[in-house]
């Protein structure tokens, strides 16, 4: 009989700058401690020609989302100008499930999904379905890499409707988390929350204290990249199998 506990005695941190309840739910119902440190905070980037953009998105072939933050980002700006996703008779494309479900849920109908839940394997799947000569509007944050742009065979276009800012508000706690708990997981699921992290923790007391889970191979190379050991990385990534790799 496998354990009904198995999280028993461990804390588990998660770093994102958005954690679903679920998730913590889980986390506590698997017998650990579910901490919520996010190192990271997106803020909606709001400029007076909003509606512009909005409206040369509606002649996109493709609009591509790879965060549920552009995805929160873009519907607030289709709220504040009274548009609705019935305005938009473009395709979609998503990277992720939690972004295909924030689409779903205002509205929109994803066309395309990568069978990974990378950028990087998204340009490579994409032009497959797209066709030569689409259009695509690349909705984005300022931080994001330009693999989309880069990779792709298209006329890609971007715009920046969110930003990435780091939140140190948590990192005194988490130091005197990572000093007093005996066994911790801290979980990663972006870059800009590895580099936080880097900066302000482990360049004062290592990464040797806790085990590393990372969602995604790009965050693994972060990890990697600054001196830390990831132990858990699952295949899907997601939050819900990065727990079920730290069970197995």
């Amino acid at each position: 009989m496998l354990n009904d506990y198995p999280l028993k005695e461990t804390a588990v941190v998660v770093t994102g700058s958005s954690v679903t309840t679920s998730i913590l739910q889980k986390i506590d119902q698997l017998g650990g401690e579910a901490i919520s440190c996010p190192l990271i905070k997106t803020v909606e980037v709001v400029k007076p020609y909003d509606h512009i953009k909005l409206e040369m998105a509606r002649n996109y072939h493709w609009l591509i989302f790879t965060s549920q933050n552009a995805v929160d980002s873009f519907c607030a700006k289709m709220v504040r100008h009274n548009l609705t996703s019935s305005n938009f008779k473009v395709k979609i494309a998503a990277v992720g499930s939690k972004t295909r479900k924030k689409l779903e849920e205002n509205g929109f109908r994803v066309d395309f999904i990568p069978s990974i839940y990378s950028a990087d394997v998204f340009v490579k799947e994409f032009p497959n379905i797209a066709g030569q000569n689409s259009r695509c509007l690349f909705i984005r944050g300022k931080k994001a890499k330009n693999t989309i742009k880069a990779g792709l065979p298209h006329l890609v276009s971007e715009w920046n409707v969110y930003e990435t800012t780091d939140n140190i508000t948590h990192i005194q706690n988490l130091l005197n988390i990572i000093h007093h708990r005996k066994k911790i997981i801290i979980i990663f699921a972006s870059p800009s929350a590895v580099d936080v992290f880097a900066q302000h923790i482990a360049s004062k007391i290592g990464w040797g204290k806790a085990k590393i889970a990372s969602i995604g191979h790009i965050t693994s190379n972060a990890l990697l990249k600054h001196g830390a050991q990831v132990t858990y990385q699952p295949k899907t990534y997601t939050m819900e199998a990065v727990l079920e790799e730290i069970i197995h």
